[in-house]
């Protein structure tokens, strides 16, 4: 028994609700409906708090992308993909890369590039935030990005850099932002599920 319900709360099987199958005794169909009646409110709620954008960290969002993995619902794809997209689009993705770079602050332009070559759509395996990170990883942006940023001269006061000033900096950038993307793609396992 549970210290937060009392024992007139929950419903207790009775004889004639349980049906024998082998000597083993399952609870029949409306004891079953009524044990998921709380699961379909809560994913309900899920659903709404995805649809009206309440929930906006990579964390979280993962979180409830596991819950509705183990529940195997298919209402649950279509708003947790737009989560998704909603996430990556209004700088959410961005915001926290750039919370995790605080010295070389995270490149808008690699981001975008990324985002303009990963389709949206929930159909490629994973999902669109993830493919995202691992397109930045996976087609090496982050030392591109760098030195591009490295080379402005407006990052120098708007003097030329000299060579081993540019790449000293696209180092420096390189390594945070990378530090950065792999802590944000240790919320999924090896296969992006």
């Amino acid at each position: 028994m549970y210290p937060c319900h009392s024992s007139s709360s929950i419903r207790q099987p009775n004889a004639k609700s349980l049906i024998r199958i082998r000597n083993v005794s399952l609870p029949d169909s409306t004891h079953i409906a009524n044990l998921f009646r709380p699961i379909q409110a809560d994913k309900d709620r899920l659903i709404h708090s995805l649809r009206t954008h309440n929930i906006n960290t990579l964390p979280e969002l993962r979180r409830i992308e596991r819950i509705f993995s183990a529940l195997n619902a298919p209402d649950t794809a279509a708003p947790m993909q737009n989560a998704w997209i909603y996430y990556v689009d209004s700088h959410n993705l961005l915001n926290e890369l750039r919370g995790l770079t605080r010295d070389y602050p995270f490149s808008s332009e690699c981001l975008d590039e990324a985002k303009a070559r990963v389709p949206r759509n929930g159909n490629v395996g994973g999902n669109y935030c993830w493919k995202v990170l691992k397109w930045v990883k996976d087609q090496s942006l982050i030392p591109r990005h760098a030195h591009l940023l490295a080379a402005k001269p407006a990052m120098w006061g708007g003097k030329k850099p000299s060579a081993a000033d540019v790449q000293k900096l696209a180092t420096m950038c390189t390594n945070e932002w990378t530090r950065a993307l792999t802590t944000l793609l240790r919320h999924w396992d090896a296969n992006g599920a």
